[in-house]
């Protein structure tokens, strides 16, 4: 019975050493320049735009539509608001609402060093809309630190095929008083709508 006591308690103590802390191992350490570069982007114009929507971080700003195409639904009489929620060093949450209508969150995040735009809309159960995480990869060539333009990417084709001569714009104008967001299609503008940045609620 002692030999049998012993060898459970053995056990037991072999137990508690393999759930004690894990040690990482050499392969596993990221130098501080190795995380670094995890968040960088690959153009100087992504970087400084991205830096300018984390220094709204924490605020909320009124906005209204500035403009909808005559064949459109109006979004005039809209009550809007955007949230600069969530500021990261690779990923900015804006949930924009209108109304009580609370299903929409745009997002730009840091994708393997290209900023990418995504448009996240979900039901009041917090489930995901069937038309959601659409958008696109910032256009380098047309990008500065206060305008980004994203084409439709192949993800929004694939669910939208209607979108695939769209764009999204957005834009930091008048010295960062005013935050833009467009939508285009086919080079046409379809909406706009204006965010007073001067404004925080």
């Amino acid at each position: 019975m002692k030999n049998f006591r012993s060898i459970l308690m053995a056990v037991f103590i072999l137990a508690l050493a393999a759930c004690g802390p894990r040690t990482e191992t050499d392969s596993e350490v990221h130098s501080p320049e190795v995380a670094a570069d995890l968040f960088t982007f690959e153009h100087d114009s992504f970087t400084a735009f991205f830096n300018n929507l984390k220094s709204l971080c924490g605020k909320s700003f009124e906005g209204k539509q500035i403009y909808m195409k005559e064949d459109r639904e109006s979004w005039e009489d809209k009550h809007m608001v955007m949230h600069v929620t969530v500021c990261e060093d690779d990923v900015v949450h804006i949930p924009f609402h209108m109304d009580e209508d609370r299903s929409r969150t745009w997002m730009f995040f840091n994708e393997n060093g290209e900023l990418r735009f995504r448009h996240d809309h979900r039901h009041e159960d917090g489930t995901p809309e069937d038309m959601t995480m659409y958008g696109g990869y910032a256009d380098q060539e047309r990008g500065t630190a206060t305008h980004q333009v994203f084409p439709a990417d192949a993800y929004t084709i694939d669910i939208h095929p209607i979108s695939a001569d769209s764009e999204w714009v957005v834009e930091l104008k008048n010295d960062m008083s005013i935050l833009s967001y467009q939508l285009h299609h086919e080079g046409e503008l379809l909406f706009e709508a204006h965010f007073d940045l001067t404004q925080p609620l």
